[in-house]
């Protein structure tokens, strides 16, 4: 985790009473009270910075705008919407076909009295599709709404996870430079010590000590700016999480985006992240597919693919369908005038039903048959691959866990105060004149790596643990409030 370190005055100046004397060891009193200041940065590897700035983000926070600012959430509401209502549709009749004509009409004169069979004709017809086509049609769709709010369980999750690891990054880049520059300061007394020693040829010091204090100095440069680009780099993906839906005059004129840059401070308190389902995933046994089954069969993306499953069921019923004969009635209405001699004739009324005879279409919709037959097992088999891929996914992120929790371990027992004792006794060494210069410095440099280490050790842990958590996530009663578990102490 990330550690706040404290500098510790009084045991400094005890150190300073055990010198001999103090002529002329000034040189020695800010080398041996530089080091003791880099040898108590272990002593406080448990204690956090509690001075937080008002517009430090917290992971909670960052996933909450996330979350709310993605966009792919609002289209998935749409897609929705038009889901159902094209489900709604689907089961309303086509139109009736209204006909409007005249029949029997003479073409010498066209005068409707002339013949007794002419008259004006007024008709309706019905279609009615195959089968149940209106019903399958409706029941699909309404499945693939029903898809929606599975993959905004998701697709919020996802996000949770994905936020999570670059806020995780930008705070292992964050606190890793704090370490670096705090320690650097001292460092910087060093070479200037040892340099006084050098010109004032006090303590044995040598050009090559001064030359290895300005190297390691160098040496923690050049990891400040590699820190700082994956800093950078981390809070640049981050941002792009939070930028909501560009308005349109920004679209119309780039250069009105320079305002939108977000600026980010990260607290500076490593969050913990409850595991879930520990005294499953935290057994040094692999685990059976069958023992992980009834967590991911929960998952939301893998039933966000049964709805699709069973959708493309109801697509090979909708095949079906087309074996059977499409019906139809109509009726008309004719109106007669009186004819040539006066005489009013009888109006009509027809009434017919029509249906189609599939016969010669058997070949071409036992090929349409089959084909959505196939989609249908292609998309069972999409989803045993997802279902496979995440046992798998699951079980590796399992068996980093178990890694991590032994050399988290492994650091907290031995090495953070082996590294610490070293750098005290490299110290100790020198001030007797039982060892050189570098041996300081080397022990000093050990000291700041092990607790860098241990920095990323727990952010890897961290990590790994969101990455489980997305494996056993529900959808919710309200399948939009899906996201991950954060319990911020």
């Amino acid at each position: 985790m990330c550690r706040r370190y404290q500098f510790f005055h009084p045991i400094a100046h005890w150190l300073l009473s055990l010198l001999p004397t103090r002529r002329a060891v000034t040189a020695v009193s800010i080398i041996s009270l530089s080091f003791l200041l880099l040898s108590s940065l272990s002593v406080q590897a448990n204690e956090y910075e509690t001075n937080k700035v008002s517009a430090a983000l917290s992971l909670e926070r960052a996933i909450t705008l996330a979350q709310r600012n993605d966009p792919w959430l609002k289209g998935s509401f749409s897609r929705q919407q038009s889901l159902e209502s094209r489900s709604n549709a689907a089961a309303i009749l086509p139109a009736p076909k209204v006909s409007l004509g005249i029949a029997n009409l003479p073409i010498d004169d066209f005068d409707l009295n002339q013949e007794p069979m002419s008259q004006l004709k007024l008709g309706v017809a019905q279609d009615f599709p195959r089968g149940d086509t209106l019903v399958l049609r409706q029941k699909r769709l309404s499945l693939l709404s029903t898809q929606h709010p599975f993959q905004r369980d998701n697709q919020m999750a996802k996000v949770s996870v994905a936020v999570a690891q670059l806020w995780l990054d930008a705070f292992r880049a964050q606190e890793s430079i704090r370490m670096i520059e705090t320690n650097r300061e001292l460092f910087d007394y060093l070479v200037d010590t040892t340099e006084s020693n050098f010109v004032s040829a006090m303590k044995g010091t040598r050009q090559q000590d001064l030359i290895r204090a300005q190297l390691e100095i160098t040496r923690l440069d050049d990891r400040l700016i590699v820190l700082n680009e994956r800093h950078d780099l981390a809070l640049f993906k981050l941002c792009q999480w939070f930028q909501a839906e560009l308005p349109q005059q920004s679209m119309e004129n780039p250069e009105s985006l320079v305002g939108l840059d977000i600026q980010l401070n990260l607290v500076n308190q490593l969050p913990d992240i409850p595991l879930k389902h520990a005294e499953l995933l935290q057994t040094s046994s692999p685990l059976s597919a069958q023992t992980l089954w009834p967590y991911i069969a929960e998952h939301p993306a893998v039933r966000s693919l049964e709805q699709k499953v069973t959708a493309s069921r109801l697509n090979i019923d909708l095949a079906k369908q087309k074996y059977k004969p499409q019906w139809g009635v109509n009726a008309s209405y004719g109106y007669r005038d009186k004819d040539s001699r006066g005489n009013n004739g009888a109006d009509f009324f027809s009434l017919g039903f029509t249906f189609d005879l599939p016969i010669f279409t058997t070949k071409r919709n036992d090929s349409e048959l089959q084909s959505v037959v196939s989609d249908s097992e292609a998309i069972k088999t999409e989803k045993w691959l997802l279902v496979r891929k995440m046992l798998t996914e699951l079980e590796a992120a399992r068996a980093r866990l178990l890694s991590l929790n032994q050399r988290q371990s492994l650091y907290q027992s031995r090495l953070v105060k082996e590294a610490h004792d070293y750098a005290e006794a490299s110290l100790n060494a020198y001030t007797s004149d039982d060892a050189d210069f570098y041996e300081v410095v080397r022990a000093g440099i050990a000291e700041l790596n092990v607790s860098i280490d241990a920095l990323d050790i727990d952010v890897e842990k961290m990590k790994t643990i969101v990455q489980l958590n997305y494996f056993f996530i529900k959808s919710a009663s309200k399948p939009d409030n899906a996201r991950l578990e954060m319990n911020h102490e």
